[in-house]
């Protein structure tokens, strides 16, 4: 019996665990999944400091034509105190004096060469940063499970971190099969097409941050897929396409079964995507998709995406939806779960003209997806709908509906 997509999504939750983890610097960081949480060490600033080139005053000088006593510079390590009728030259980053209650800039003074005459009114505390105003000590600055970015790498050199935990990359193992089908570097013979899934799988896994290893192409007999099989077991996921549906005349489900496969699920009521099949031979797990183009690579989305999200170590592993509304018109058969690609271009969806389960163009013109329910026989123009992306990840901390109804 075939399961929904949100049952097939929560076996595939509870099977997909995050991967070992390993030490890096920081530097090295960008993309990867943080496995520590980051407490500040320090408060940032460390101390009080003036945010403009300008002078130190306190407050009751205002109007006042005062002295300047001396200069003070950014990294200065020595205390300097306020004195009464005059004030302090101050450049920015500088430590704020003891006694001084405002910074005023440079261009809001007159200066004569040797005496400041102040503003009539000064604000307290103008133009000061004040220590722990951006970052305080003890603060959570990252949780585990986010995967980094440039800004949070600003985050861990603020607080002099020269290495991470890092969840360890998920390595992805792929292996084609089929007489029909010829790898895009190989000659083709008569009734014989590329095979464009293995190559789809493995450039969207390198984008979703994965380490993809290409086995090669295996022979159509039981020995040969057994040993692809084999060699592809020190992986965290194994990713192959077609061979496993009924009345499929190849070895790859006979082979996965010999070597201990123990299936999740075996089909999802999904269109297009039925023959979706999940499972694991001991630690590795097997994500086994449609053999048409257009249902593999749409099925990954949903599937694959899922299960490398979670092996990242991913806290926000759940698939998350953009609402918005229709471009123009569309009708459908209803009847079954169904994905239609399209465009989203910040305002509104647009499915593709034309699409179907063997196809490869549309996904290449597409950037997102509907997942329309059942029930739905078309859209109206304008009306709400909710898109999954395909040339960006849209997730979440929190498993939401991704159906559209």
């Amino acid at each position: 019996m075939a399961l929904s997509v949100e049952e097939a999504l929560e076996l595939i939750y509870k099977l997909s665990q995050p991967t070992q983890t390993e030490i890096i610097p920081i530097e090295n960081a960008v993309h990867r999944v943080i496995a520590q949480s980051i407490t500040a060490r320090y408060s940032l600033p460390s101390f009080d400091n003036s945010a403009m080139d300008g002078y130190a005053v306190r407050v009751e000088d205002a109007g006042k034509t005062l002295k300047q006593s001396c200069t003070v510079f950014a990294g200065d390590a020595h205390d300097i105190r306020m004195v009464e009728d005059q004030c302090i030259r101050i450049m920015t980053g500088a430590k704020i004096p003891q006694g001084c209650e405002a910074i005023v800039p440079i261009e809001e003074v007159q200066f004569d060469g040797k005496n400041v005459t102040l503003p009539n009114t000064i604000k307290p505390s103008a133009h000061i940063r004040l220590k722990g105003e951006d970052i305080q000590a003890g603060m959570e600055l990252i949780e585990s499970g986010e995967l980094i970015r440039a800004h949070h790498v600003s985050l861990l050199a603020s607080q002099g971190v020269t290495h991470i935990s890092v969840y360890r990359r998920p390595r992805i193992s792929l292996f084609s099969s089929g007489n029909e089908l010829r790898m895009h570097y190989e000659t083709l013979g008569e009734n014989q097409l590329y095979n464009t899934n293995t190559p789809t799988f493995a450039a969207r896994a390198k984008e979703l941050g994965c380490d993809v290893v290409f086995t090669g192409t295996a022979e159509d007999t039981l020995e040969s897929i057994q040993e692809h099989i084999r060699r592809s077991l020190n992986a965290d996921l194994i990713i192959t396409s077609g061979g496993v549906s009924v009345g499929d005349a190849d070895f790859t489900k006979e082979a996965f079964m010999s070597l201990g496969f123990e299936s999740a699920f075996q089909s999802v009521d999904i269109k297009p995507g039925k023959p979706t099949t999940f499972g694991r031979i001991k630690e590795t797990l097997i994500l086994n998709l449609p053999g048409n183009p257009l249902a593999a690579a749409l099925c990954f989305e949903i599937f694959g995406q899922s299960i490398i999200l979670a092996l990242s170590g991913r806290s926000d592993k759940y698939l998350s939806t953009i609402t918005t509304q229709m471009k123009e018109s569309f009708t459908m058969k209803k009847g079954r779960r169904s994905l239609i690609p399209g465009w989203f271009d910040g305002s509104s969806f647009m499915p593709c003209k034309q699409f179907g389960p063997g196809m490869v163009l549309p996904l290449s013109t597409a950037n997102a997806y509907i997942m329309a329910d059942a029930s739905v026989e078309g859209f109206e123009k304008g009306s709400s709908v909710k898109i999954i992306p395909t040339r960006w990840c849209m997730s979440s901390a929190e498993q939401n509906s991704l159906v559209t109804y």
